[in-house]
């Protein structure tokens, strides 16, 4: 467990008996939106919280009991769950604590004894100290580099969200063989250093599903709505290949809608076509080598996919709100859910065989990557949570805070807080596995990911937990043991030789950004964002930028670049009724901003392109910028390429824009195909740009080298 946090101030208005024990639980009880300001949490937000995590508050007698219950426990034990070393660091302090003789030792992971923690291979070890006094115990050991190498070179590349980008071989939204062929063409055509997407995890079936890709069932296991069917080697031998024909036919309605007849992408509809694909391809019997590597997969993934498949096949006849099903149903390990899991034996194995054939086609997407020559290859998404009616909420369920939801407090931009109905994990339960659920998800990410992205990194320091059927101003933040969930990180990462960029927007609290490089995890910069806002809140100069980031000029959350040069995006939520301001406010607030912006990029020469539209000439500027600062990974927004004007999510709607279901489209909201981008001027003329601003800044670092001579 994290030890009080001494940044938080105590709340003054709180008993100090629970204040104290809050502190020791890690639950904070006041925040800081700003340096000057100071928010106390209420104290029914603490006691929810704590409840939570299994500790009683409900009274000043269960406060005073469980305050020494608990600072009994940390008195007498001889270590925490969880203990982690950095490799050349020092010895971790819960060891300089233990009593003067105490022996310690370590059966490491690959096997071995070792007496002491000197010299120890990374990973996850179990160590035993025993006190003079006879005491014993045991505590998981995280040994992990000490920070990830800096990525070898600097790239740029694409972002894109894949449902989007559709080719003319999809059914009906961006799949793993357009991700394939797009990779393909940016390695080589383009010079790309990779390719980054959404999150692609398992959704909650059902229609209508969830179209967010944030909110998924499971973050361990892939969704099959990505598979592209005709690359499945059994698909050429299904039994009815006449019904194999037509569910191709309907495919290309599918596609052809999107693509010509302004319909948005459906989801549900195209999962509805593959799944009656898959099961065809079920009845097809898999090829000795085939069958070898699916039952390697099983293997290596074990209980989990066991448990995924399980709940998928469970949905099936008892709908996907696993709280609703018959009651034995509800435990992964009742003896009810082993009697349902092997009369349902047929319906595991079909899900699990779906998994495996995304996995394969996600592996076989880094291969191709790679083999394009991109350093990086394909950058995967890591949600910051699952859905509480999901199969990770499921089968997990003891690492998860009952009662509560992840979200986020108010601030400047959203008054009354946001509450985005993800169960969090227990901080308490984590360090008691030594983090394993945290390990086990990133290593199965890390199978097929160059990089990994993670969502609201701060979240691996601390979450803001919303009770149920409160509102998210009555929430309070919940602590976790950074250091020993960055230690997974960096060792899950090291040894997939993987890059890993953390999303840090927004309100960032003190030193995570310096822990986070200190680890080698790369930021994310936002152009429009990147001001001086200790000084004169003027746009950062390029040099002034950190090095250790992805910059880019948007991301899927906010307005593409045309639409913020050409104040489109205000028009846009003010047609929505989503302003808090008068138009005009708002108009002429957005206008100074970017024409501060455009007047940096005129003083810096970057503003060129004679005969160029002025639009994207000054998307090509944006472009020029990013390479001018010292960032090591510059990202290109896909629609920014060819002018798209439409967010792909609108916060703070749901139904009142098409969130998550609209295709890539030029400046006339005319749909994009792959085949189309690969033709595209005017993409070629933006990675021209990338390119020579690429090849001057490396010319610029070797002049200061004395490697180049001066022109």
């Amino acid at each position: 467990m994290p030890a009080a946090q001494p940044a938080e101030p105590p709340a003054e208005d709180l008993p100090e008996e629970l204040t104290r024990l809050a502190a020791l639980h890690g639950v904070a009880t006041s925040y800081r939106p700003s340096p000057d300001r100071t928010v106390q949490a209420s104290a029914t937000a603490v006691i929810l919280a704590l409840a939570a995590l299994g500790v009683d508050a409900d009274t000043p007698g269960a406060v005073r009991a469980a305050l020494t219950a608990r600072e009994t426990e940390l008195r007498e034990r001889l270590l925490p769950p969880t203990v982690v070393r950095w490799e050349g660091g020092g010895t971790p302090d819960a060891l300089t604590a233990l009593p003067a003789g105490t022996r310690l030792r370590v059966d490491t992971e690959q096997g071995e004894q070792h007496d002491g923690v000197e010299r120890l291979p990374s990973g996850v070890h179990r160590l035993t100290a025993t006190a003079p006094d006879g005491r014993t115990a045991e505590a998981h050991l995280i040994v992990a580099p000490a920070r990830l190498p800096t990525p070898a070179v600097r790239s740029y590349g694409l972002l894109v969200q894949l449902y989007s980008l559709l080719s003319r071989r999809s059914w009906g939204m961006g799949d793993l063989g357009d991700l394939g062929e797009l990779a393909a063409w940016a390695g080589r055509a383009l010079g790309a250093g990779f390719v980054q997407v959404n999150p692609l995890h398992a959704a909650v079936p059902g229609a209508p599903t969830d179209p967010s890709p944030y909110r998924p069932s499971s973050r361990r296991f892939p969704d099959p709505v990505h598979l592209r069917i005709e690359d499945v080697p059994e698909f050429a031998y299904v039994p009815d290949p006449e019904r194999a024909r037509a569910l191709r036919e309907r495919a290309g309605r599918l596609r052809e809608g999107v693509l010509e007849k302004d319909a948005l992408i459906d989801r549900d509809a195209v999962w509805e076509l593959k799944r009656d694909a898959l099961e065809l391809l079920h009845q097809v019997p898999l090829g000795p080598g085939r069958r070898a590597a699916y039952c390697d997969y099983l293997a290596a993934r074990g209980t989990a996919l066991e448990d995924h498949a399980t709940w998928c096949a469970l949905a099936e006849t008892h709908g996907s709100d696993w709280h609703r099903w018959p009651e034995g149903l509800r435990d992964p390990r009742s003896a009810a859910t082993d009697r349902a899991r092997r009369e349902l034996m047929d319906r595991v194995d079909f899900h699990s065989r779906l998994t495996w054939l995304t996995d394969t086609q996600l592996t076989a997407a880094q291969r191709t990557a790679r083999e394009a020559g991109m350093p990086v290859g394909i950058v995967h998404d890591l949600a910051v949570g699952v859905h509480p009616r999901g199969a990770d909420s499921w089968a997990q369920q003891r690492y998860f805070a009952a009662g509560m939801s992840v979200g986020a407090p108010p601030d400047a931009f959203n008054s009354r807080g946001q509450d985005w109905g993800l169960p969090p994990w227990r901080p308490d339960r984590l360090a008691e596995s030594g983090y394993a659920p945290f390990r086990e998800l990133l290593r199965g990410l890390f199978r097929y990911a160059g990089a990994l992205r993670v969502d609201h990194v701060m979240g691996l320091f601390r979450l803001w937990w919303v009770p149920e059927g409160r509102p998210p101003t009555e929430g309070t933040y919940v602590h976790y043991d950074a250091d020993a969930m960055l230690a997974v990180l960096v060792l899950e990462a090291d040894r997939a030789g993987a890059v890993v960029i953390g999303e840090d927007l927004g309100t960032v609290e003190p030193g995570v950004r310096e822990a986070l490089r200190e680890r080698g995890v790369l930021g994310t910069s936002v152009l429009w964002f990147e001001r001086d806002w200790t000084g004169d809140g003027r746009p950062l100069p390029p040099e002034r930028w950190r090095a250790d980031c992805l910059a880019t000029a948007t991301t899927h959350d906010l307005p593409s670049t045309a639409a913020r040069l050409t104040g489109e995006h205000v028009e846009l939520r003010d047609r929505l009724g989503l302003l808090t301001r008068p138009l005009e406010e708002e108009r002429a607030e957005a206008a100074a901003d970017t024409a501060e912006w455009l007047e940096v990029l005129a003083g810096l020469g970057l503003l060129r392109g004679t005969g160029t539209p002025a639009e994207e000439a000054e998307i090509q500027a944006v472009h020029r910028f990013l390479l001018r600062t010292p960032a090591r990974m510059a990202g290109i927004w896909l629609p920014d390429a060819v002018g798209d004007r439409r967010p792909q999510n609108l916060p703070g709607t749901w139904d009142q824009y098409p969130n998550w279901r609209l295709p890539v489209a030029d400046a006339e909201g005319r749909p994009v195909t792959l085949e189309d981008l690969a033709a595209s001027p005017r993409l070629h003329a933006l990675i021209d740009v990338v390119r020579d601003a690429v090849r001057d800044a490396v010319l610029d670092a070797g002049r200061g080298r004395g490697d180049v001579p001066d022109d």
